[in-house]
């Protein structure tokens, strides 16, 4: 399984990006899926989830900013990211959990950069 990220870059504070991230195999074969983030310094922290019912959860930080969506007719999970903040830069990494014969499966993407500027 390969998860590709796009869409990151650098933004001045208050901007929006859009980041996505492709499977390569449908992601109705997920569990959940998700956006994590990862800051100089601090550990990866969880921004965005969306399981196969479409039940979302966010963390607090971006809830009413952020928006997570799924497109499986193209196995793709979005993340929209508006009014962003400085505090908002990092690695963004997609998250696919899976499950078969019983055992739990985690798949990452390589990550994609967030600059968001003062």
């Amino acid at each position: 399984v390969q998860l590709v990220e796009s869409g990151g870059g650098l933004v001045q504070a208050g901007g929006s990006l859009r980041l996505s991230c492709e499977a390569s195999i449908s992601i109705f074969s997920f569990n959940t899926m998700g956006w994590y983030r990862e800051a100089p310094g601090k550990e990866r922290e969880l921004v965005a989830t969306v399981t196969r019912g479409g039940t979302t959860n966010y963390t607090d930080s971006v809830k009413g900013r952020f928006a997570i969506s799924k497109d499986s007719a193209k196995n793709t999970v979005s993340l929209q990211m508006n009014s962003l903040k400085p505090e908002d830069t990092a690695v963004y990494y997609c998250r696919a959990d899976y499950r078969y014969g019983g055992r739990p499966y985690v798949f990452w993407g390589q990550g994609t950069q967030v600059t968001v500027s003062s």
